[in-house]
């Protein structure tokens, strides 16, 4: 199983899709909140991201949004 990171903020409606899209396809994560954990903010803007949710797993790259049709390779 990949490690998964999702990185996501308050209020986030495509964060909460995301999140739930995982849960409900028996996919753990990790989650690291922006707004609780905002060191992550500068890793993510070095990265690129502008927007939330931004998704990492090992062996593919990141993801931006919510895109079932990427999560699902996850599962």
């Amino acid at each position: 199983m990949e490690k998964v990171t999702v990185y996501s903020k308050n209020n986030c409606m495509q964060c909460k899709m995301t999140k739930r899209f995982l849960g409900e396809h028996n996919i753990e994560f990790i989650e690291r909140n922006i707004n609780e954990q905002p060191e992550y903010v500068d890793y993510l803007k070095e990265k690129g991201f502008m927007s939330l949710p931004v998704v990492e797993a090992e062996g593919m790259n990141a993801i931006s949004g919510f895109r079932p049709d990427q999560l699902s390779q996850l599962a």
